[in-house]
């Protein structure tokens, strides 16, 4: 038996990314915004996954448009090569403490 497939779209080769659609990015970006904005206003940092340059390109847009509707710095850091911290002036990333030597 033979069946048409409506709106199916090929799959990425492995490792590969389906680009956004404008609208797409869009909503992803007004939910972030939303979500990781009421995190930091919670708790004054936020820890997010970022997985793609993509994804990094995403949170510090976000993190531009959240400095310009608060009007106070939101600084990016990465905390490792796959999360990114997003804070206010005064969360950033304490240094680790050192283990004693010397």
């Amino acid at each position: 038996m033979i069946r048409d497939l409506y709106n199916v779209r090929l799959r990425p080769a492995e490792g590969g990314t389906t680009p956004l659609t404008d609208e797409e990015e869009q909503r992803v970006q007004a939910v972030l915004f939303t979500e990781l904005g009421n995190k930091i206003a919670d708790q004054g940092w936020v820890c997010f996954p970022a997985y793609t340059p993509e994804d990094r390109r995403r949170l510090v847009a976000v993190a531009h448009r959240l400095t310009a509707h608060w009007g106070q710095q939101v600084f990016v850091e990465a905390e490792d090569q796959t999360r990114v911290r997003l804070c206010l002036a005064g969360h950033e990333a304490l240094p680790e403490p050192s283990t004693g030597g010397a």
